[in-house]
């Protein structure tokens, strides 16, 4: 029997021999944690079987012990929690066909027998036990949840339950109480328990091992318990084995004791063992604090190394984005804000990013406000990057259409840049531009208009006339032209602008899409409805394409495309298409989100248009 530490392997075991005590002529149960503790077991066997001779030495009561096993077959021997399979390898060999052998270990290969993995409880399974410790009760979506905090490790369910029932606490404080102090779950055994029998010492033995094999073992174990339990990339760890031979025999190793599962492209960590990883104790030479924040910092520097560039253009990253998000944001949970770094401001700005992009401005939000008060913490005020992060939160508000808020940040910001980096600076004029959409979208189109042009002037003669933010000024512009109602200087512009795009960008880059979805609104606003029409069909099957059926921009462009049908009179059709990306548009982004609530009432208003009130 195989397993992680804590499953049961032990206790599955015991039951075993318990209900065949009178299948087997002698059932004897053999601590073997070491080969001197199997030794000392198989003396005692001898002893027990020599009744009144005197004592052998051990060695020589080893030997009669295994001589009488070999002559006296049908019994059952009991090797628990074997370290190694070599520990035992002679004596198995030796009794191979006199008797059965069963043995409990964390290591799952070396040995001759069949072997059997021993896996976490399941869920139900897990809320029986939890029920029978604690007397049950209404609490059953807490111990669900408490289950799954505990990863449905039995051992630690058990002395969860017990803590439970010995200090009368509900299930939710006791989940309170390990959300502030987990090294309650890991270090700690209920009143009356054998104190050996803790998640941390338990493990202990088997870090031991590891360590002594390869300690790059325990690093990356430590590492890995910053990042979500299950799908952690096997790449995210070349930077400790630049060799992939290396590496996978690492991973193979820890594997190997049951400290983590494998497979070709990632490994699973049981969420305690993340927890025992990450809990500093200075009693185990494993989990010094000096350790744990090392390997935490590592967490973080890896991460922001592997994360994709430009989170909103790249398309191409987003298959990898989804893939690292859960880590991300794993590692971030995990992280104590007031001890966030720079390293960990990168990788909040980086996810928060995505996250905006992909329309989750609430969460995008918060974590843009965590890094400003990183940045602010570590680095002051008026560095670089702590402006950047004021801009970028300045940029969730205005996202989530707090529009006010928005406008008030980066007029601050606008002004500490110009202070501190000078008014040609590239991040103050990406202060600029956004500070022009956020009076755009308060509806100061002049003010936005006047501060548009020169921002577009100033990026030409800093960045370039095909720098993709003179192209994202251009697009702006022409976009407010629009909104002012000089549709044909919009339409000019639009144009212009989607060629250079194409050229400079490619025809499927996001910002190239957006343009073409801008400039088909343009052509509606003009009357030209037929060709508004056909533009916007071909950029939504286009981001269909390559953003994706449930991507923000993808939903805007089907409410656009609404929009004309219902312009060309085709309010059945319009109708048809504004319920469905509404739908998907509550689905995905939120009932409050601005885009939901912009196709809600254009909803309304064309059911409106199709069911006029009547006298």
């Amino acid at each position: 029997l195989h397993g992680l530490g804590g499953v049961g392997k032990t206790t599955l075991a015991w039951h075993y021999a318990h209900d065949h005590l009178g299948s087997y002529r002698l059932v004897w149960w053999i601590r073997s944690d070491t080969p001197e503790l199997i030794d000392a077991g198989l003396a005692a066997l001898a002893a027990r079987l020599r009744g009144d001779a005197a004592p052998l030495p051990t060695a020589q009561a080893v030997t009669w012990a295994i001589g009488w096993l070999q002559a006296h077959p049908g019994w059952l021997l009991v090797f628990d929690n074997v370290e190694k399979p070599e520990d035992v390898r002679g004596i198995a060999g030796q009794l191979r066909d006199a008797g059965r052998q069963l043995i409990t270990s964390r290591c799952k290969e070396g040995w001759t027998g069949a072997p059997i993995a021993l896996p976490v409880l399941d869920a139900e399974a897990s809320l029986d036990l939890l029920a029978r410790l604690t007397d049950g009760g209404d609490e059953d979506e807490a111990a669900r949840a408490l289950a799954e905090d505990l990863g449905h490790l039995p051992l630690a369910l058990e002395q969860a339950g017990a803590f439970i029932a010995q200090t009368s606490l509900t299930v939710d404080e006791y989940r309170g109480m390990l959300r502030a102090h987990p090294e309650h779950a890991t270090d700690a055994a209920p009143p009356g328990s054998d104190p050996a029998r803790t998640m941390a010492r338990i493990w202990r033995i088997t870090l031991d091992v590891l360590h002594e094999r390869d300690p790059r073992a325990v690093d990356i174990l430590r590492i890995a318990a910053w990042y979500a339990p299950t799908g952690i990339p096997r790449d995210l760890f070349a930077p400790l084995a630049e060799n992939p031979v290396d590496r996978a025999g690492l991973l193979a190793l820890l594997a190997n004791y049951n400290m983590i599962t494998l497979d070709r492209t990632s490994l699973g960590v049981h969420r305690l063992v993340q927890m025992v990883a990450r809990t500093p104790s200075e009693a185990d030479p494993h989990r010094p604090q000096s350790l744990i924040t090392a390997a935490r910092d590592r967490a973080a520097a890896w991460m922001r190394h592997a994360l994709p560039p430009d989170p909103v253009a790249n398309v191409e990253g987003w298959p990898t984005w989804r893939i690292l998000l859960p880590h991300a944001e794993a590692l971030l949970t995990a992280w104590s804000p007031a001890e966030d770094t720079v390293d960990t401001s990168w990788v909040l700005n980086a996810v928060a990013t995505y996250l905006e992009g992909q329309g989750e401005v609430r969460k995008a939000a918060e974590y843009f406000h965590r890094a400003l008060e990183a940045d602010t913490r570590v680095l002051g005020a008026d560095h670089p990057d702590t402006l950047m992060s004021r801009n970028n939160l300045a940029g969730a508000y205005e996202s989530a259409g707090d529009v006010g808020r928005a406008i008030a940040l980066f007029e601050q910001v606008l002004v500490d840049s110009v202070r501190v980096l000078g008014a040609d600076h590239r991040d103050t004029l990406t202060s600029r531009n956004n500070l022009a959409y956020a009076y755009e979208s308060a509806g100061d189109v002049g003010r936005a208009i006047a501060l548009y042009e020169q921002t577009l002037a100033d990026r030409v003669g800093v960045l370039g006339v095909d720098h993709p933010s003179t192209l994202r000024s251009r697009n702006n512009l022409a976009y407010a032209y629009e909104s002012a109602g000089d549709v044909g200087r919009a339409i000019a512009l639009y144009e212009q602008t989607l060629a250079d795009r194409v050229r400079v960008l490619g025809v499927d880059h996001p910002s190239t899409l957006t343009s073409r979805n801008n400039l088909a609104g343009a052509y509606e606003s003009a009357g030209d409805v037929g060709r508004a029409i056909a533009l916007y069909e071909q950029t939504l099957a286009d981001r269909v394409r390559v953003l994706g059926v449930d991507h923000p921009d993808t939903l805007r462009s089907r409410n656009n495309l609404a929009g004309a049908y219902e312009s060309a009179g085709d309010v059945g059709r319009a109708l048809a298409l504004y319920e469905q990306t509404l739908a998907d548009s509550v689905r995905v982004l939120g009932q409050d989100h601005p885009t939901t609530k912009i196709v809600r009432e254009n909803l309304t208003s064309a059911r409106a248009k199709a069911s006029p009130p009547t006298d």
